[in-house]
C-alpha cells in the first residue's frame, strides 16, 4: 500500500479536485492508539490498489489541527481512528474504530 502523507491545510483543496476524477480516503490514524494501530493494520492487509481509491494517511497526534479542519470542512464528528471517502469534493461515507472495513469502502465507491 502505497499511502499519500497528509499533512497540510493545502493538500484538502487538492483531495477535493482529486476526487472528482478518483474516490480518496483520508484514515486519520492516532499513532498512541492500539485499536488505530489494529485498523490501520487491517486496512493495509486488506488493500488492493485495483480498487482505484487514493489513499492519504494522517497522523493525528502531529497534525491535530488538520485533523479538526478536516472534521469540519466534510462535516463530520471527529474520530479516532477514522477512514472519510471523498468524492466529487464530498465526503460520502466515514467509519470509525472497528468499523473501519477496506470491503465497505469498496462497496460505498462501487455505488
Amino acid at each position: 500500500m502505497n499511502w499519500n502523507i497528509l499533512n497540510s491545510e493545502a493538500q484538502l483543496e487538492a483531495i477535493k479536485q482529486e476526487s472528482a476524477d478518483q474516490p480518496v480516503m483520508i484514515f486519520k490514524h492516532s499513532t498512541r492508539c492500539s485499536i488505530s494501530a489494529m485498523a490501520l493494520s487491517r486496512m493495509e492487509r486488506n488493500w488492493k490498489e485495483e480498487a482505484g481509491i487514493k489513499p492519504y494517511y494522517l497522523d493525528l497526534i502531529s497534525y491535530r489541527s488538520l485533523s479538526n479542519k478536516i472534521a469540519d470542512e466534510f462535516d463530520i464528528d471527529h474520530q479516532s481512528p477514522q477512514v472519510l471517502l471523498i468524492q466529487d469534493g464530498k465526503c460520502v461515507y466515514d467509519a470509525s474504530h472497528m468499523s473501519i472495513s477496506f470491503d465497505d469502502l469498496k462497496q460505498q465507491v462501487a455505488a
